[in-house]
């Protein structure tokens, strides 16, 4: 008789221990979130996105998982903010130039030559003070969302069908440039006219002659093949790509203090690692277009571009308002 019920006593074993397993895997429930970008995968968006994903998987045991959508999947940076905003994104990297549609002063981090080079790029993204304003600006100036790490895409340079030696050389052209107030001065003042378009019709648009030329980082310009229709890349330096990392703030408010730590953590990955990760992929970018047979102009006379860009430093982050001031002063003092 014993040895008759112990099948049916390891059964039931079985059956409780099934019930114990379920109930412990609800209270660690696996949760995916949206990570938005409008770049392509191997740039320095999906580097920040691949950090996150993993850091946050580690720190939350497997339970928080982050869900990439590079390309544009769920729409070009403006919108995107809108969706994250709205709750409907959970997380995004936007470059701070397109940030200036939802928080004007956001601009100040496009001012061109406010970086002196590369190392002065990550050492400033990567300063705690220089984070601390940019999220106490974002926070203070618009609402829905909150920022949680910086980014790069290395700098930006003039690419079109002509060649780039000096300033003079870009008087009236026509540029697409990012709709920023920034830009919207700074292209001006060296002589050319500044054309507005999401980046996803800048292809075309420098196919057709819509515009002469547009401006981005090196890599960006490889992986988009804009080379295919402007096949001169002028190194120019202008300009910081810098991007923020946001997080909905209707996710934010639903984490525990625990998760929220652990997204925090995630995010200064990326703050930490990305920016030099992305100026790697710019050298290597670079090298790939000088096989192709890409014309790289290296002996851009920059000066002539910052004897005009020099005195709009203060004038425009003043314009922006206190916290662009306070930013630009913090990223000036590093060294």
């Amino acid at each position: 008789m014993i040895a008759r019920s112990m099948p049916r006593f390891l059964h039931g074993l079985a059956a409780m221990a099934a019930v114990l397993f379920v109930t412990g895997a609800g209270a660690q429930e696996v949760k995916h979130y949206r990570f938005a970008y409008d770049q392509p995968r191997n740039t320095g968006y999906s580097i920040a996105g691949d950090l996150f994903a993993e850091k946050l998987k580690e720190l939350s045991k497997g339970t928080m998982i982050i869900d990439q959508y590079p390309g544009a999947q769920l729409g070009q940076e403006p919108q995107v903010l809108q969706l994250v905003k709205a709750g409907d994104v959970e997380f995004s990297i936007i470059s701070s130039a397109n940030t200036a549609t939802i928080s004007p002063q956001a601009g100040v981090m496009s001012l061109h030559y406010l970086f002196r080079d590369e190392n002065h790029v990550i050492k400033g993204l990567a300063d705690p003070r220089v984070f601390e304003a940019l999220r106490t600006m974002i926070d203070e100036t618009t609402q829905g969302l909150h920022v949680i790490a910086t980014g790069s895409q290395g700098v930006r340079h003039m690419y079109s069908k002509k060649e780039i030696h000096n300033v003079g050389d870009v008087k009236n052209l026509k540029v697409r440039v990012q709709a920023t107030a920034t830009e919207d001065t700074m292209f001006p003042a060296y002589g050319a006219q500044t054309v507005h378009m999401p980046f996803g019709s800048v292809y075309t648009s420098l196919q057709t002659g819509v515009v002469d030329a547009a401006e981005n980082s090196i890599n960006v310009y490889l992986v988009n093949k804009h080379y295919e229709v402007a096949p001169v890349l002028n190194i120019t330096e202008h300009e910081a790509n810098n991007a923020l990392v946001f997080v909905s703030d209707k996710l934010w408010q639903s984490l525990s203090a625990e998760q929220k730590g652990w997204v925090q953590t995630a995010a200064n990955e990326i703050s930490t690692k990305e920016p030099a990760k992305a100026f790697e992929l710019e050298r290597t970018a670079a090298e790939k277009l000088k096989k192709m047979g890409v014309k790289l102009v290296q002996d851009v006379d920059k000066k002539s571009f910052t004897a005009i860009a020099d005195p709009y430093l203060d004038k425009l982050a003043k314009e922006l308002g206190p916290h662009a001031e306070k930013i630009k002063d913090l990223i000036r003092s590093i060294n």
